[in-house]
């Protein structure tokens, strides 16, 4: 049966952040994960995951002003390669406070000014960099593809695009996060794929389409994914990184029967 853990970005906006690690355990989710950690102290989010007994499943690398709307990227800007280690080594530090065994690297947008080759060598060397360091930690690194609707100019928006730069970072800890909302909105044909690159995919995501709201509202046959997903055998989390067309909790009768 999937496993879903509680997007706390996403969700339980009605409630300061901190309160909502209290709200997902309450809903029965036993795993949280959130863009970045990085606002709130080490030793605060340890004490509200062991209060709640969650899980924290996965956050970011550290990514710039990404609540501003900011969507540059250390990982792409050959200048910018001491700061990109210098986020893997706080996302790490992170990660291992929070029992974490899993971070996402938001690649950013494509800088404009630079040769489509010379950002490419950069992401793959950074990535290499980060996929060795979490290595040595035991955290697998993620990378995830983004749709270019929501955020124009992403530098990574296809499956495969994905996983030809996985291929050419060729380490063994690099793993495909697959976000269903993003794929579906980018590709469709979300059984093929889940089923053709499920021995890489580490996490996965999920929204409806349109609107980014919980499973039900929108076209993706989710009763009919999940049972797929969970013949596949996939034994990872799924994550909730939807938008509540209302209350959060008004909105979790889809996800009740897996909780």
């Amino acid at each position: 049966m999937p496993r879903f853990n509680a997007n706390l970005t996403m969700l339980y906006n009605e409630v300061d952040f901190l309160e909502r690690f209290a709200a997902a355990a309450r809903d029965g989710f036993k795993g949280v994960e959130y863009l970045f950690p990085y606002p709130y102290e080490m030793n605060v989010l340890v004490e509200h995951l062991q209060a709640h007994n969650l899980n924290q499943v996965l956050h970011n690398l550290p990514a710039g002003d990404w609540a501003g709307g900011d969507r540059r990227s250390n990982a792409l800007r050959p200048e910018q390669v001491g700061e990109f280690q210098d986020a893997v080594g706080q996302g790490i530090e992170y990660a291992k406070a929070l029992g974490c065994k899993m971070l996402n690297c938001l690649v950013g947008n494509t800088p404009e000014d630079l040769p489509a080759q010379q950002v490419r060598t950069t992401l793959v060397e950074n990535l290499r960099f980060a996929a060795e360091a979490m290595h040595k930690e035991g955290i697998q690194l993620l990378v995830e593809p983004l749709n270019h609707q929501d955020i124009p100019g992403f530098h990574l928006v296809h499956t495969q695009d994905t996983l030809d730069v996985l291929d050419e970072v060729n380490h063994p800890n690099i793993w495909l996060q697959y976000d269903i909302y993003h794929m579906q909105i980018m590709e469709g044909n979300l059984t093929h794929t889940i089923r053709e690159n499920l021995p890489r995919i580490a996490h996965m995501q999920l929204a409806d389409n349109p609107g980014r709201n919980e499973p039900g509202t929108g076209e993706i046959n989710y009763s009919n994914l999940f049972r797929f997903i969970d013949e596949t055998g996939y034994d990872g989390w799924i994550g909730c990184e939807y938008k509540p067309a209302g209350r959060t909790e008004d909105g979790l009768g889809w996800v009740k029967p897996y909780l």
